[in-house]
């Protein structure tokens, strides 16, 4: 920029700091309000399509200029030193967008001249070039994305058996049912110190009853687990899940969304799934896919050495059967699902359009159903996590012929006499027939 043009730059600049820098003593007050009404301002800024100086650059004005020792040439616009950088940036408005970008380091340039309009630093109907900002943002290195650092993953492996279990599921084969193909699923889970498999399944849905069915059967064969590490699908994020894994004392630990990372070991025992066991001739239907499953982890994958560990999954994983927690007898118990009702005034307890008689102490108070889907009979109630025993299924003919006292029940007896006499109101006595 020519002299003549840098002065009357500087000319302006001064005025606008005059107030702060005329040698009168300010209060902090008086300094707050006079940069406020600054900022707030609509200015006619030589050689810039600006309108607005922020109460920054008014600051940095006053500070140039006293540390310049009051002269005016300490007001001049700085001669360029970006090589390169457009010349359609003034000063403020490059300082504003080098800030910008690291406010909003992945925010694309059309974003950054639309933060800049709407802080009042440039002309709305005027605007930037985007290839302006764009070039002066490569030139100063801020165009390269800000990659944040990659996580740190380290490799592991469970101390004994069954201290982790890793747990996926895998789209399988098409088999015939009900003389449909029908698309399957595998479950599995694999001992994470061994590389054993306690148990693997195709179903033919992924919901969550295939998935606890999966687990009720690994939990038979190989004891119980002290972690259980899994994905974050629906039948995996499931309360009832979470409740069966606590009480029987399993940590559920759920791996980060999208990072399968995790469960490298599982995914890579789907690999040899679908290279050895899938490239085998296999029944057609479900029952013979799983069976032919079965005896390939038993008598190939279990007894053959595996490449990381050195060593057959079977051999490594009993070799310290010693410290293996066995699985409860009464495991069935553990997988019943909970359903909250409150027990009406006579006693009765609806559940999935069954009606069942809960014990007198209990009307009106909020209890817990356990029950089988498989079983839906059989139900259990808890009070206060206090067990009631198994509710009684509701006999609306018995009901109505028992007597009730305050402290005892009585059941009247049926009678084979019909006693009814159509026609006749219950209340008059029977008219005597003239002789």
């Amino acid at each position: 920029m020519e002299k003549e043009k840098k002065m009357q730059v500087a000319t302006f600049r001064f005025g606008v700091i005059s107030d702060f820098v005329g040698g009168g003593h300010l209060s902090r007050g008086e300094k707050e309000r006079l940069l406020g009404e600054k900022s707030e301002r609509v200015w006619e800024i030589p050689f810039s399509g600006r309108s607005r100086i922020t109460r920054s650059t008014i600051l940095d004005w006053v500070r140039r200029y006293e540390r310049g020792g009051k002269r005016i040439e300490a007001l001049f616009p700085k001669d360029r030193e970006d090589q390169g950088s457009s010349r359609a940036l003034d000063e403020e408005v490059a300082l504003v967008l080098r800030q910008l970008r690291h406010e909003m380091p992945t925010a694309p340039v059309v974003r950054l001249i639309e933060e800049l309009k709407n802080r009042e630093l440039i002309e709305k109907r005027e605007g930037l070039n985007p290839s302006t900002v764009y070039r002066f943002l490569r030139h100063q290195g801020l165009m390269r994305p800000f990659e944040a650092p990659p996580p740190d993953r380290r490799r592991f492996e469970a101390e004994l058996p069954n201290d982790l279990w890793q747990s996926d599921s895998m789209h399988g084969p098409m088999v015939l049912e009900g003389g449909k193909q029908r698309k399957t699923f595998l479950f599995a889970f694999l001992d994470d110190h061994s590389r054993l498999i306690p148990h693997a399944q195709f179903y033919l849905s992924e919901r969550l009853d295939s998935y606890l069915d999966a687990l009720r059967q690994a939990l038979l064969k190989r004891g119980l687990p002290r972690k259980l590490y899994v994905d974050n699908g629906p039948a995996f994020r499931s309360q009832h899940l979470a409740q069966i894994t606590a009480s029987l004392g399993i940590a559920l630990i759920h791996s980060s969304p999208y990072q399968p990372q995790g469960r490298g070991k599982c995914e890579r025992w789907f690999r040899t799934v679908r290279t050895q066991f899938l490239s085998l001739r296999l029944p057609q239907d479900l029952k013979g896919l799983n069976l032919s499953l079965e005896v390939w982890i038993d008598t190939t994958y279990h007894r053959n050495y595996h490449s990381t560990t050195g060593q057959p999954p079977l051999d490594r994983f009993t070799a310290q059967m010693e410290c293996l927690r066995p699985t409860p007898s009464n495991l069935e118990d553990y997988f019943r699902k909970r359903a909250r009702r409150r027990v009406e005034k006579d006693r009765s307890v609806s559940l999935h359009g069954r009606l069942f008689e809960a014990p007198v102490p209990l009307i009106g108070k909020p209890v817990t159903l356990l029950y089988h889907d498989h079983d839906p009979a059989r139900v259990e109630v808890l009070f206060e996590e206090r067990s009631f025993g198994f509710l009684q299924p509701l006999d609306l003919r018995v009901n109505a012929r028992v007597r009730r006292r305050q402290h005892s029940l009585e059941l009247i007896p049926e009678s084979n006499k019909n006693t009814y006499q159509g026609g006749r109101l219950a209340f008059y006595p029977p008219e005597e027939e003239n002789p």
